[in-house]
Formats: C-alpha cells, sequence, structure tokens
C-alpha cells in the first residue's frame, strides 16, 4: 500500500470503518450486489460518496472487503497441534446462524461475479487468495509435524473439497452448511484424503 493510500485510510476510525462494513453487508442482504449502490452506502452511513469512492475505490473493493470483515480470520490462525484439531477448531468460529448468513451473502456475490469483472479479481485478492495461502499454511504445518505425507495426493484439493461441501450442501439440499455437518465432512472426506487417522 502507497503512503498516500495509508494517509488516507487513517482517516477513518476502526470503528467507523466496522460500520460501514456492517451497513454495507445490511444492503447487500436488502438488495444484492447489483442493486446496491455507492449512493445507498453514503445515504444510510451518512458519508459523501467522494469519501468512500476516495477509501475504496469503488463498490466492488468495499462489498469484498466487508465480506472480509466479517469472516473470523485467516485459517492459519488456528494451531491446536493437530490438523484435525485445526480444521475442528476452525468449524467452530462460527455458529450455525452465522454460518447460514455468511453462505446466503457469498452465494449473492458468487452470482454477480460471473457478470461483474472488478468485483471478482477483488474477491479474488482479498478473499480468496489470502484464504487459500492460510489453509496452504494449516496444511504444510500438518506436513512438517509428519502428520500427512509431503506427497499427498489431497493437499492441492484441500480448498476445492471444501467449496464442494458448501456448494452440494445449498444445491442439493437447499440448506445452509452447519457446524454438524462441516465437522462430519471433515472427518469423513477431508482427512481420509489426506491420510490423516480421525479416531
Amino acid at each position: 500500500m502507497t503512503e498516500a493510500a495509508t494517509v488516507r485510510r487513517s482517516r477513518i476510525t476502526p470503528e467507523r470503518e466496522a460500520e460501514l462494513y456492517a451497513a454495507v453487508l445490511d444492503l447487500l442482504r436488502e438488495v444484492g450486489y447489483d442493486a446496491l449502490t455507492m449512493d445507498a452506502v453514503a445515504a444510510r452511513t451518512r458519508s459523501s460518496k467522494a469519501t468512500l469512492y476516495r477509501q475504496w475505490g469503488g463498490k466492488a473493493e468495499l462489498v469484498v472487503k466487508a465480506l472480509k470483515r466479517a469472516k473470523p480470520g485467516l485459517a492459519d490462525e488456528v494451531d491446536t497441534g493437530s490438523i484435525r484439531g485445526d480444521l475442528h477448531a476452525l468449524a467452530a468460529r462460527e455458529d450455525d446462524c452465522t454460518m447460514e448468513q455468511n453462505s446466503a451473502l457469498m452465494r449473492g456475490v458468487a452470482m454477480a461475479m460471473h457478470q461483474n469483472a472488478d468485483l471478482r479479481q477483488a474477491f479474488k485478492e482479498h478473499l480468496v487468495e489470502p484464504e487459500v495461502a492460510g489453509f496452504r499454511r494449516v496444511l504444510q504445518r500438518a506436513v512438517d509435524r509428519g502428520e500427512i505425507r509431503p506427497d499427498c495426493p489431497a493437499l492441492d484439493f484441500l480448498v476445492p473439497m471444501l467449496i464442494g461441501a458448501f456448494a452440494s450442501r445449498a444445491l442439493l439440499e437447499d440448506q445452509p452448511p452447519t457446524q454438524a455437518f462441516i465437522l462430519s465432512y471433515f472427518d469423513a472426506v477431508v482427512l481420509p484424503a489426506l491420510g490423516v487417522p480421525t479416531a
């Protein structure tokens, strides 16, 4: 980040930033990405549109950073000493209600990404790439501990396995994932694929 961008960002306090992000997520739930406008965000948060553009550049980055703020953090921030413990701890960071809300938001944004290159790029840069890197670090710790073989073919497929679990839950069962579902999926699918005992 450039020094100028750092100076601009410092004009908004963390509390005000959190308030703005919460308002963006509320609007996203109410109207969806396509109908959400910077004018609406400015009105809802009593901000000037110029301030919003100066701080975030545009709607795509503002929405993605609001979504990122709603997430509990990167995967590698959890370190229980075992891969099974790490995955179970990650599942426990969101209760079923939060998981349902976040899944609904992500589904709505995922649909909009097909038509919006700016949103797709911001989503990839601020959410997907850091999340994938975090999971890689979790897996590397497990390899370093000797829990997973370095040549395990499933190492490259953890994130696709997780996306598949969330997507299939929504598409096949028409319901959001739950903690119980995710924990069962880890033990029945992910850990065996990685060659890790679940007992």
